[in-house]
């Protein structure tokens, strides 16, 4: 029978951030939903929803499962084999299956060891969080086990996102994911890591104000606000990610010995190189992501611009480094990038692409002192999230995480309501396609 949204339902298995989003938008768009969390969450999630035509808030998995259409499973990626182990043997003969963690690997692994063979596999990724606009937002589907028929169901079912659809292996998606999340998500967690470190609130130091450093802040608080396992699976996970996380602290290691060695031409060299690798001839022409009339309008700090000392921007040099020495070109992915990456590949091109302003900052990183504490600690923080990485250990990725996520967490209201506006603005302006 051609499942229609008259009558198909949609089966989602966890109701965290991102569960919730799809069933208010599913919902919103008239599709029935089953939905269901942990169980100690029932009574709530049951409040919640109480007034929401559409949702059913169901017990546990298996009753989802049983009846449900298309089941995607939203939880944490550490846990997908576990919770597909329990509830995949419960899934509705001839029903698609699929998953939204960020690292395909493992749930597409649980999958196929739990679901029963009449169970058709479809995973999907939204590459941006749960209070972006999913407009024009890259929406990853997976055709691992399914046919083009049930391929067609699931993208009626996601239409009304408006969201780009692209198509790839779950081998592809993870390879992607790591060129465009790992190191991003690295970068600012060591901000947020040095920043505490110091006792420091930037935006309360008027040595961070402008352009630049309001990304650096509002992307770091907002990463800060989410929760842990957003980023701890992808990166744990993903044998891609390890690698790049691990390039990116070694290349922060040997840039910040070259700026405290006083090597300044071997800096320049090696620094321009990599610039040159990454923008390449071909990007010239093009405009920049992002330019200062936009950067400037979104700021934490209530300092000046003129009052800021120069920074010499060791993470964004320490980005390009890592790229150039793992042959990633972060223009080929702008199809499938999150909001994130694009803003992040958007201040590292507004610095490399202009040379007069390359060449102070590289000569700041050797006459200047005044970061030099922050950059120790920006190392110091960089090397211990990949060795917490490489280890991988969800536990201690999950306690530096929050304790971090406690330091700053005064400020979230004001930052999450600033970067939603920040993303916003500069969205309209590097979306694919847009």
């Amino acid at each position: 029978m051609k499942l229609t949204k008259e009558i198909a339902t949609i089966g989602i298995i966890g109701m965290g951030d991102m569960g919730k989003m799809y069933a208010q938008r599913l919902s919103d768009a008239g599709w029935r939903i089953n939905a269901c969390d942990k169980p100690e969450n029932y009574d709530t999630l049951k409040k919640d929803f109480a007034a929401k035509q559409g949702v059913t808030i169901l017990p546990n998995g298996h009753l989802v499962s049983r009846i449900s259409d298309f089941i995607i499973y939203s939880v944490e990626a550490g846990a997908i084999d576990k919770i597909v182990a329990e509830y995949g043997p419960s899934t509705k003969v001839g029903a698609i299956v699929g998953g939204q963690t960020s690292c395909k690997a493992p749930e597409l692994a649980a999958f196929d060891k739990h679901l029963p063979p009449d169970v058709e596999i479809i995973s999907c990724h939204s590459l941006h969080g749960p209070n972006v606009n999913p407009k024009g937002q890259p929406l990853v589907l997976i055709q691992h086990r399914a046919s083009d028929e049930s391929l067609k169901f699931v993208e009626e079912v996601f239409s009304s996102f408006g969201s780009k659809y692209v198509y790839l292996t779950g081998e592809m998606h993870d390879r992607i994911t790591a060129d465009t999340q790992a190191v991003t998500h690295a970068a600012f967690l060591s901000m947020g890591t040095a920043w505490q470190a110091n006792n420091q609130f930037p935006w309360e130091i008027p040595r961070w104000v402008g352009g630049i450093e309001n990304v650096k802040i509002n992307i770091t608080l907002r990463i800060y606000s989410n929760k842990w396992h957003v980023y701890a699976g992808l990166a744990i996970l993903n044998p891609a990610a390890k690698e790049q996380i691990r390039q990116y602290a070694q290349s922060v290691t040997e840039l910040y010995k070259l700026m405290i060695g006083g090597h300044r031409e071997e800096l320049k060299r090696r620094v321009k190189a990599a610039g040159a690798a990454v923008f390449k001839s071909d990007t010239e022409g093009q405009d920049l992501l992002l330019k200062d009339e936009v950067l400037d309008r979104f700021s934490l700090s209530k300092g000046s611009r003129e009052e800021a000392p120069p920074n010499n921007h060791l993470s964004l040099l320490a980005i390009v480094d890592c790229w150039s020495k793992l042959g990633i070109v972060p223009y080929d992915h702008m199809i499938c990038s999150t909001p994130l990456f694009r803003l992040w590949l958007g201040v590292t091109e507004y610095l490399f692409r202009n040379p007069s302003l390359l060449e102070e900052v590289l000569d700041i990183a050797i006459d200047d002192n005044t970061f030099r504490s922050d950059d120790l600690e920006f190392t110091f923080a960089a090397r211990a999230w990949s060795d917490c990485v490489s280890f991988g250990d969800f536990e201690s990725y999950r306690d530096r995480f929050e304790r971090i996520q406690q330091y700053f967490a005064p400020r979230f209201p004001e930052a999450v309501r600033l970067g939603n506006e920040m993303m916003k603005t500069i969205l309209e302006k590097t979306t694919p396609g847009s």
